[in-house]
């Protein structure tokens, strides 16, 4: 299963599926900053709207992406978390510092071209 990363403007967008391996999150999260370092992103919005559930590994992954993204200078928004997966994130104790969550991709593109304007970080 290939896992899509899109360049929209100055931010990736990857879309996460419910299937997804261990070893199939170990390689995105390299995909992923490979291409924020190659491609100069300043932003990063992982779509998790159509997970369900999240396991504890995975929940790391996804910390571990989000914050491996911020030193590299790109902020973080990750849109589409179901109410299941947020009870999940917390109990495994995950804090996601300096991350935004917007309820849609739509809205966290929005947020990135309204800090763009406003020169905001996170």
């Amino acid at each position: 299963m290939q896992i899509p990363i899109i360049k929209i403007g100055n931010v990736l967008l990857v879309t996460l599926h419910p299937d997804i391996t261990d070893d199939q999150a170990v390689a995105l999260k390299q995909e992923i900053l490979v291409r924020i370092q190659k491609l100069e992103c300043s932003g990063l919005l992982i779509d998790i709207g159509v997970v369900d559930l999240i396991d504890s590994y995975m929940g790391r992954v996804l910390n571990e992406i989000v914050e491996m993204a911020r030193l590299l200078g790109a902020s973080s928004v990750i849109s589409g978390m179901s109410p299941q997966v947020a009870i999940a994130m917390v109990e495994f104790g995950l804090t996601f510092r300096d991350v935004r969550t917007a309820l849609t991709v739509e809205k966290g593109l929005e947020w990135f071209a309204e800090s763009s304007k406003t020169g905001a970080k996170l």
